[in-house]
């Protein structure tokens, strides 16, 4: 299945015995920005959580109980992606984590009753919190269910077209520099 450009699903290993299971959730190392607040959610069944897309701030959720869907729609002009929308099923049987990068507008639609982190890059800043309507037919994302349960402020929001404008042109990503001793970092320095 093809991905916006920089949304990254990454397994989790988990590590089962006789007394249950351990998972590791989280390294810095996994992640490209530095994670600056970490919350929990408890959601219920039928629970759709946006539409969001962020300008600076960068996402990684992981679903630890219950099961998700996650609508995906790349925003950003000029990205390799731009337009390209998917779901990716997070679910505590096998866990994974995703990493959503600015400029992707994103859902959380819960299936069942569910309990999900996410860590952010950036404090809450209103400035930085965007959204369009769940069912705004330009995202190209079809719900499983067209009555789900909405917060009032996201039952309120406008169409994507109103936000559209606001949405940054695509920069790649920078490379990071080589580690020491990789053969990139030796090819560098000889030159």
């Amino acid at each position: 299945m093809q991905l916006p450009a920089g949304v990254i699903v990454q397994p989790l290993q988990m590590h089962a015995d006789d007394r249950g299971v351990f998972t590791e959730l989280f390294r810095q190392s996994w992640v490209a920005t530095p994670q600056v607040q970490w919350n929990a959610v408890n959601s219920h069944a039928r629970v759709l959580r946006g539409v969001h897309v962020h300008l600076r701030h960068h996402d990684y959720l992981s679903v630890l109980r219950g099961r998700a869907l996650i609508g995906l729609c790349d925003l950003r002009p000029g990205s390799p992606t731009h337009k390209l929308a998917c779901f990716v099923e997070l679910a505590e049987g096998l866990l994974s984590a995703i990493q959503i990068p600015p400029g992707v507008a994103h859902g959380f639609y819960f299936v069942e009753p569910s309990l999900h982190v996410y860590a952010v890059s950036e404090y809450w800043d209103p400035d930085d919190e965007l959204g369009c309507r769940f069912d705004d037919p330009a995202l190209g994302l079809k719900w499983p269910n067209p009555n789900p349960l909405l917060s009032p402020r996201d039952a309120a929001l406008g169409p994507l077209k109103d936000l559209a404008a606001r949405i940054p042109v695509w920069q790649p990503p920078e490379q990071s520099p080589p580690p020491p001793g990789s053969a990139r970092a030796d090819r560098a320095s000889s030159r």
